[in-house]
């Protein structure tokens, strides 16, 4: 007679929201971005949200060094990392300290119950020990002794004792794996390739994560494990992506659609800095990246680069893009293609260069000095940096103008799955380079009032080149009044015929009714499941999320006068209310956070509730 064996409990759930938090040195981001891996190798849809530390070398243990890691993983569509995680681990009593708040009440608290010493808790400001004073009542709460337990997990790999502290992220991660169903057999391959060059390591790293993963098997942590089906996501093959990685994979789909060379001048600036690591990958697509020696070097070799025939790209954040804001002018008044991101993190000045922001929009449209307009675009999720990324190049090569993409620290750093372009699907981008002599002249226009492209070196296309004001026809050096007036609104015409190839403004859900919410940049996750809450208590709300800042759509305004309210969600003090304001006349209510952190949708979802209510319109109508 053979012994039955129980099967497994599980609970099948629709999605969760789970956050890793400890020191700085506690590897919380590798383990995130591990977890991320297999829930997109299970079909899972996600969204991430890295949360690093300001400072570089914080003093260990407190809460200024605390690294976060969060991600919503579901079986279903998702728009967001997710408001309050489900469960937290944290690795130190700085993390607790930090990330507490955010739990939901009755969620799974994971400690590393090891560090919580009268040191680590004076470090963390702590005034009595949160395991015994009642602050994690309410919470389901596994104490873990991640030292012990992973010491004694490490016993005879032959890797030292700090070697041996340092796998216990992989411990924490194994025992999330347990949590949440993770087939562990991707993560041990995982692993394996990871440490190929160091087999102790790999060997230690592997006996802890499995060690976690049994210790949560083990002492039976929970009920029942948590099991979340594959999302039904469209067909195609999917990668996760980072938005910093779709960007430049963006700029090298553009580039080899037009045939040129791709030159990137830039200098290490958080939170662009992977853009040139990203790029760096890809010489052989007739990829060149360059780190200048400052900002305004990077942005002048790539202006250069654009002169010599090839597409022109700089990156920074807000502090570098004010110092590369006089070259940007000269590529305005040389009228050459130039595609500039950047990278927004909280300012002003140094501010929060980690953390998210989107306090750069007067700085992309108005910030130069003269009459300076150049097109200005913003992309929505990390996935869509790709689809920015390619934009911004075309713009910039058919309207022979530099471009600003906008993205963001959240985009940047933040991952979700990207269903990969078909080649054959994207556009193909026309230099138009000019070859002829005959008739050239280097600033007579074709209809998008674009001037001829014409490579120095070239027999009889000799031109000047500067930042002086140009003859309307021959280029030469021109102090006319009236030319000068002439030349300033043909650029400004030019930027604006621009919108003329945008595609028709459809909103998001309903066409017409209570809200309609307008947004921009990494909002569109928040605005997007705040939006789907809204309509299922009978709200009759749409969504416009502007990928072009300037100029902006041509039927906007038709288009806003639909809805009896507009709500303006930003991570700002206002910035786009006021930009829509003074180009269209449209009003708007603003829902302003600078706290250096997104939306929580709960926040857009209740400014949208509220509104909704009003009986009043805020949109004035346009005589």
């Amino acid at each position: 007679m053979t012994e039955s064996v129980t099967p497994r409990v599980t609970q099948d759930i629709e999605h969760a929201v789970v956050r890793f938090a400890g020191d700085s040195g506690d590897g919380m981001q590798l383990t995130g971005t591990e977890f991320t891996r297999e829930a997109a190798m299970h079909g899972n849809d996600l969204a991430t949200f890295p949360d690093y530390p300001a400072e570089i070398r914080a003093p260990a243990g407190t809460t200024a060094g605390v690294s976060g890691y969060q991600i919503q993983f579901a079986a279903h569509e998702v728009f967001s990392a997710g408001d309050q995680p489900d469960t937290l681990v944290a690795m130190n009593p700085a993390a607790l300290k930090v990330h507490l708040p955010d739990l939901k009440r009755g969620g799974l608290l994971i400690l590393n119950e090891a560090t919580f010493t009268k040191g680590d808790l004076d470090r963390a400001g702590w005034k009595s020990n949160p395991l015994t004073d009642g602050s994690i009542d309410g919470f389901r709460v596994i104490k873990v002794d991640f030292e012990r337990l992973v010491h004694k997990a490490v016993e005879g790999t032959g890797v030292s004792s700090k070697d041996a502290g340092r796998c216990k992220n992989f411990y924490a991660l194994g025992l999330v794996f347990w949590i949440y169903s993770r087939d562990t057999e991707r993560e041990e391959l995982a692993i394996r390739a990871r440490f190929a060059k160091s087999p102790q390591l790999a060997e230690a790293n592997l006996r802890a994560f499995k060690a976690g993963y049994f210790y949560g098997e083990t002492i039976e942590a929970l009920d029942a494990q948590y099991t979340i089906a594959p999302a039904k996501l469209r067909a195609g093959k999917y990668r996760n992506i980072t938005g910093n990685s779709a960007l430049a994979l963006g700029l090298v789909a553009a580039a080899q659609q037009s045939g040129l060379r791709l030159f990137y001048g830039t200098y290490p600036i958080t939170p662009a800095s992977d853009i040139l690591h990203e790029l760096a990958k890809y010489r052989r697509f007739n990829i060149t990246t360059f780190q200048a020696e400052d900002e305004i070097a990077a942005i002048a070799a790539a202006i250069g680069a654009s002169f010599a025939g090839s597409l022109g790209v700089t990156a920074s954040s807000g502090p570098g893009l004010a110092l590369k804001t006089e070259a940007m002018g000269l590529a305005v008044m040389t009228e050459l293609p130039l595609v500039i991101v950047n990278v927004q993190r909280g300012g002003p000045s140094t501010g929060l260069p980690t953390k998210t922001e989107q306090s750069d929009l007067f700085q992309a449209v108005y910030g130069r000095n003269g009459e300076c307009p150049l097109p200005v675009i913003a992309s929505r999720s990390p996935a869509d940096c790709f689809d920015a990324a390619f934009e911004a190049c075309k713009i910039a090569i058919d309207f022979r103008t530099p471009v600003i993409l906008l993205s963001d620290g959240s985009l940047a750093n933040g991952s979700e799955p990207w269903l990969l372009p078909k080649a054959a699907a994207l556009a193909k981008i026309e230099p138009n380079i000019t070859t002829d002599p005959a008739g050239f002249m280097p600033y007579k226009r074709d209809e998008k009032l674009a001037r001829p492209w014409a490579i120095p070196g070239t027999a009889g296309l000799e031109h000047r080149i500067g930042g002086l004001e140009k003859d309307s026809l021959t280029g030469n050096v021109s102090y006319d009044p009236l030319n000068h007036e002439k030349m300033v609104r043909t650029r400004a015409e030019k930027v604006r015929r621009v919108a003329d190839g945008f595609a028709k403004t459809e909103p998001y859900f309903d066409q017409e009714g209570d809200v309609l919410v307008v947004g921009w940049g990494g909002t569109y996750g928040s605005i997007t499941q705040a939006i789907l809450e809204a309509r299922q208590k009978g709200l009759r709300v749409g969504h416009v999320h502007l990928r072009h800042i300037f100029p902006l759509p041509n039927d906007l305004t038709d288009v806003v006068a639909r809805y009896r309210n507009v709500l303006i969600p930003e991570l700002n003090t206002g910035q786009l209310r006021l930009h829509l304001r003074g180009q269209l006349g449209i009003e708007g209510v603003g829902l302003n956070k600078i706290q250096g952190k997104p939306f929580h949708v709960a926040e857009v979802a209740s400014a949208i509730e509220s509104l909704a209510r009003r009986g009043v319109s805020t949109v004035k109508e346009i005589a």
